[in-house]
């Protein structure tokens, strides 16, 4: 079923839902698949789970910078759209590649020369120094095709078609998956239902999960690249011969959607780099549980991804064609459902926290230590929807400043001052992160609604 998005007689929930539904279950299955990826570098022991998971949050930083790219494009392609300039919203998709080939390049070349330091430069422990090293090499040589998947992937949802990202982002992870099965373990005889069978295998850990990755992501950039070029009933779809040299003035204008988009995911990115120290001077337990409670915490925040999405596609066309009720009207369907939604999965985490996390490791200390942080983590669940769903909500209106400004109060004030001061006078080791996030997540939320009922922000595009 095809919806006209702009057409006001349509009932709002039914077209959030088109647009949402899709991008929830790519969520669950990038999750699902990212769960299964987890425990398979989880049986190699407590240090392998640490290595990766002290590159995480300087991954974090640069995804920070490639979700900036990525939005200044699509919330200016969803807003040409709006407008009815489809020549102009090609012109900002082919731009988008430009900008893609560039930063894709550089931020390569960056994390090769930061890779050797960079677990040092952590307080990591010096056994996890060479895996995580490899670990972000690897993965790091490959960033210009990371970069294409997130921007081909928001501009393709601006378009309204929500259904190729969730195809060609679930193919990744089951590649990455399967390539893991043989790379990450050595040969072995696996028995099932009587039967004997050799698994060929290249045994090389760590390295391993990072090389199939690489190759996932270097799959999946190409062929959402090539979904720009070849799908002709897509309304930005451009021949491959076009302009590609730099538009100066739309430039301009993606940098003014996108950079506070890129100061807010680079602050948070940074405040979690300076958290992951934090938890790398815990020890090798705390830290294992630490990224694993967050890998299991992943599947709760599926259906804000959803909605958000969902609010920065139908808010960008609608204000484009100036049309500030049915944004407005789209808006709050879209925050009431990813509020209602993520209540229910609060509870969902609170219960099942121990079993999330046992998924991943068989170890039953860092199964009880991320079990027992999780757990305080589930009462944030309301709020975290509160932020997610509002901040798509902001930046489909090109109101992109405040999403930095909550952000810096939320990692900087709340979260890394509570953290510190806990660590310092307290015993409670890991859980005085997470108190900390908790009550970081709680502000964010509580400041996007302040925000949001404002309604300043029907007036941000200028």
């Amino acid at each position: 079923m095809k919806y006209d998005f702009l057409d006001e007689k349509q009932r709002p929930e039914r077209v959030i839902w088109f647009l949402a539904w899709p991008t929830i279950l790519e969520q669950f299955l990038i999750t699902f698949v990212q769960y299964i990826n987890t425990a398979m570098v989880g049986a190699l022991g407590a240090d392998a789970t640490a290595s990766i998971a002290v590159t995480t949050s300087s991954v974090w930083f640069v995804n920070g910078i490639f979700a900036a790219v990525g939005i200044g494009f699509a919330v200016l392609v969803g807003r040409r759209i709006g407008e009815g300039d489809m020549e102009g919203a090609k012109k900002a998709v082919r731009q988008s590649l430009t900008a893609t080939l560039f930063v894709g390049l550089f931020a390569t070349l960056l994390m090769q020369a930061v890779a050797g330091g960079l677990p040092i430069w952590l307080n990591a422990d010096k056994s996890l120094w060479k895996d995580a090293s490899s670990y972000l090499r690897i993965t790091s040589a490959v960033y210009l095709m990371s970069l294409a998947i997130n921007v081909s992937s928001n501009v393709i949802r601006c378009a309204g078609d929500t259904r190729t990202p969730l195809f060609y982002n679930v193919m990744m992870n089951i590649i990455n998956a399967c390539l893991n099965l043989f790379l990450i373990y050595p040969t072995r005889e696996v028995s099932f239902l009587g039967f004997s069978l050799t698994i060929p295998g290249a045994g090389l850990g760590v390295s391993g999960a990072a090389v199939s990755t690489a190759a996932a992501m270097t799959f999946t950039g190409a062929m959402l690249v090539r979904v720009l070029f070849t799908k002709k009933n897509l309304p930005i779809c451009i021949p491959f011969r076009g302009d590609y040299k730099p538009d100066l003035p739309l430039l301009k204008t993606v940098a003014r959607l996108g950079t506070p988009v890129a100061f807010e995911r680079c602050s948070i990115s940074a405040g979690q780099i300076v958290i992951t120290a934090m938890v790398t001077g815990l020890g090798k337990i705390p830290l294992a549980a630490h990224y694993l409670a967050i890998t299991a915490e992943a599947i709760s925040y599926m259906p804000a991804y959803g909605f958000s999405a969902a609010a920065t596609t139908l808010v960008s066309q609608s204000l484009g064609a100036n049309k500030k009720a049915l944004g407005e009207r789209y808006a709050k369907f879209c925050t009431w459902g990813g509020f209602l939604f993520l209540s229910a999965m609060g509870v969902f985490l609170y219960f099942g926290a121990e079993f999330l996390v046992s998924l991943f490791t068989p170890d039953q200390a860092v199964v009880a230590l991320g079990g027992s942080v999780l757990r305080v983590e589930a009462f944030a669940q309301p709020f975290v929807a509160l932020g997610m769903v509002i901040t798509g909500v902001l930046r489909g209106a090109g109101d992109t400043r405040w999403p930095f400004y909550i952000s810096i109060i939320g990692m900087w004030v709340v979260r890394l001052s509570i953290a510190a001061i806990l660590l310092a006078t307290t015993n409670l080791g890991l859980m005085c992160v997470w108190i900390a996030m908790v009550s970081d997540l709680v502000v964010r939320g509580l400041i996007s609604l302040w925000r949001y009922q404002s309604k300043k922000w029907l007036s941000s595009w200028k």
